[in-house]
């Protein structure tokens, strides 16, 4: 693995790494203070560590230390498992000043000798694009789940410039960073500010308190609903194999038809068959997400759909783009949580739950202005929310150049006197053999007699027979 600016050199984690081990093991981590803090899974993303959402141990510190669960600043924490493939092995250094702190074994910890690596340079250097191919090579899948071990970990080779470039290279770097982590926080701020922004849309537009002349009625006067089609292993093959949509196709006013499966509908199709203006809407999600509605518009052509989805037809004098803005208001505004029910982790929002809700119906002609109004608003946030995703990829972008100028030695000028790499490497492998204990000698074996030896060996001389009390008679 050539390429490296001079005076570095390549070096697997386990050859600089100190100690490389799994957290611990805590059943069910509560939520209020007691014990220990630790750390979740998810607080672990490329070159980053959040310490937002801590669960605790209620194990003290002591007994925290005793397993080795305690993570110091400077450690290097990676991940064990992730769904997605992209997060695993991802590492993420503990920050100076973090308090007494655990970390649990979904998470493999890392501590590097000083004398040879610099732990802030070393989650850069683990993000390098060479670095994280090893890494994605080393990823085993198991049942579903993206996986690495500490072993896998330790044969990750990464470059190792001269200690005292380290240093150089993480203060510029860092200072370039900063100002890319400040850009990044003021387009979060955006984002929430859209999301804000499109939630009062519709709390607006659609009020809690219908204006005169409007009618409020409930969701199961104002159309009709209905739930899908179960699913069923017999259905997977037949003579009717027709598309349908599920939970996982729908999402707010948006149908994704990039994963589109198909059963058989046998004499049921026009059934469950969707026409274009059907309101659709998730039966079972997460709490704050059932109930997420689109509208088929027509795209893809002869679908149906199944009992995880809910189908609300209007009735008259109502458009179904104000019936899709009523049940976003209901969303947004957290109307369907009130009528779930969670089974399985699951919530689930029945079609009897839902008919109940209420639904303010105004003239027609309100309607449509609503709708127009509703529109241009949401194009308008639509359109800057393209321009925050438009500058968050520039920033990622910049991120990566800035990474690969490290690595091809371009971001600082190097000093010749600086100590090589190899040197540094070659002394601190010198210190590790020394600091091993001398194994004990063990004894010589002796080695087995044979046959023949034993033939060969002369025999011992016979013990003589004790003498008679006549024979010792006869010799006096």
């Amino acid at each position: 693995m050539g390429g490296l600016p001079e005076g570095w050199a390549w070096a697997e984690l386990g050859e600089i790494a100190s100690s490389v081990k799994n957290g611990i093991y805590v059943s069910r981590p509560g939520a209020e203070p007691n014990g220990t803090p630790i750390l979740r899974i998810s607080a672990v993303r490329p070159m980053r560590l959040s310490l937002d959402d801590l669960r605790y141990t209620g194990l003290n510190w002591q007994e925290v230390q005793d397993q080795a669960g305690d993570v110091m600043p400077g450690d290097l924490l990676f991940t064990r498992y992730n769904g997605n493939p992209e997060y695993v092995g991802a590492a993420a250094r503990v920050p100076d000043g973090v308090p007494e702190l655990a970390y649990p074994d979904k998470l493999i910890r890392v501590r590097v000798s000083r004398k040879v690596m610099d732990s802030r340079f070393l989650v850069y250097a683990w993000a390098s694009p060479r670095v994280r191919e090893q890494v994605r090579g080393e990823v085993k899948t198991s049942a579903g789940q993206a996986g690495i071990s500490g072993a896998s970990l330790k044969r990750v080779r990464v470059p190792v410039p001269p200690l005292a470039e380290q240093h150089r290279i993480v203060e510029a770097l860092e200072e370039q960073l900063s100002r890319l982590d400040a850009a990044e926080q003021t387009l979060q701020l955006a984002r929430k500010r859209i999301e804000v922004l499109r939630k009062s849309v519709f709390t607006s537009l659609v009020p809690e308190t219908a204006p005169a002349g409007w009618t409020v009625t409930t969701v199961g006067e104002a159309g009709t609903l209905e739930l899908g089609r179960a699913r069923h292993p017999d259905w997977h093959h037949g003579p009717e194999m027709r598309p349908y949509l599920r939970v996982a196709n729908v999402f707010e006013d948006r149908i994704d038809i990039s994963s589109i499966m198909e059963m058989d509908f046998s004499g049921i199709f026009e059934k469950y068959r969707l026409h274009k203006g059907d309101i659709l809407l998730n039966e079972g999600q997460s709490p704050h997400l059932v109930g997420r509605p689109a509208m088929y518009r027509g795209v893809p052509e002869n679908v149906a759909f199944t009992n995880s989805l809910l189908r609300f037809q209007v009735g008259p004098g109502i458009l179904p783009e104000w019936a899709l803005m009523v049940f976003r208001r209901h969303l947004h505004a957290r109307r369907f949580m009130r009528e779930v029910r969670i089974t399985t982790n699951i919530a689930h929002l029945s079609s009897k739950r839902l008919k109940r809700v209420e639904f303010p119906i105004p003239p027609l002609e309100i309607q449509k202005d609503l709708v127009q109004r509703c529109e241009e608003l949401l194009s308008g946030a639509e359109a800057i929310g393209r321009e925050v995703d438009r500058a968050t990829r520039r920033a990622d972008a910049l991120r990566s150049a800035l990474l690969r100028k490290v690595f091809n030695g371009n971001l600082l000028p190097q000093n010749p006197a600086d100590e090589p790499a190899t040197t540094l490497l070659a002394r601190i492998a010198a210190e590790h053999n020394a600091a091993k204990p001398a194994r004990k000698t063990k004894r010589a074996v002796r080695p087995r007699k044979t046959a023949a030896a034993k033939a060969t060996e002369a025999a011992p001389a016979p013990t003589p027979a004790p003498l008679t009390t006549v024979q010792q008679e006869l010799f006096q």
